[in-house]
């Protein structure tokens, strides 16, 4: 006689059961691979990585063929990221991007390139549209806002094109653009 049940009596509670094991099995290599934590009061905020903005727009001022500005930000911003990239098609050209993260928490990217505004607003924000203007001083910014996306402002400064996007409120924008709208270009 089989110890077994035949499988046409077996329920949900019999599945359940064969999986706690499985379940364990996973959280124990997790817990040894160091790749999952527990924390009973909810998430936390990790640590910001530590990106060095002033060398790397310094050497984007020397390689790139526009003028390259580093804005002064506030002392509680902390820059996180930057990168390079190539704008492809018409009016396209070479970019550079950095990331700050803001005393509030919120993420605010500057892009820097000879592209044309349209060129740029397709390759960083796709095909969204201008849906107004900002005048900060005597520099006038085109506004990409929609509700469900984050809002991006464009600004010609002759030789270059500056584009800051991010999850940050009114005040980062303007924080932003006029630290970029009082920078120097950075010498060759």
């Amino acid at each position: 006689m089989s110890y077994q049940k035949p499988r046409i009596l077996l329920n949900y509670k019999d599945l359940f059961l064969s999986l706690i094991p499985l379940v364990l099995i996973v959280v124990v290599f997790a817990g040894v691979a160091s790749q999952c934590s527990f924390a009973a009061k909810g998430p936390t905020q990790g640590q910001i990585p530590h990106f060095d903005v002033k060398t790397a727009l310094t050497a984007d001022a020397k390689t790139l063929p526009f003028p390259i500005r580093n804005p002064a930000v506030p002392a509680d911003w902390t820059p996180n990221s930057g990168s390079r990239a190539d704008i492809t098609g018409a009016g396209g050209g070479a970019a550079s991007t950095v990331g700050y993260i803001t005393h509030q928490g919120t993420y605010m990217q500057l892009t820097q390139t000879a592209a044309t505004e349209e060129a740029l607003a397709r390759f960083v924000l796709g095909s969204r549209y201008a849906s107004g203007t900002q005048q900060l001083g005597n520099q006038r910014w085109t506004v990409y806002a929609e509700p469900t996306e984050e809002t991006a402002w464009i600004a010609d400064l002759g030789t270059s094109r500056v584009l800051i996007k991010g999850a940050g409120n009114e005040g980062a924008f303007k924080t932003l653009a006029q630290a970029i709208g009082t920078a120097q270009p950075l010498t060759r």
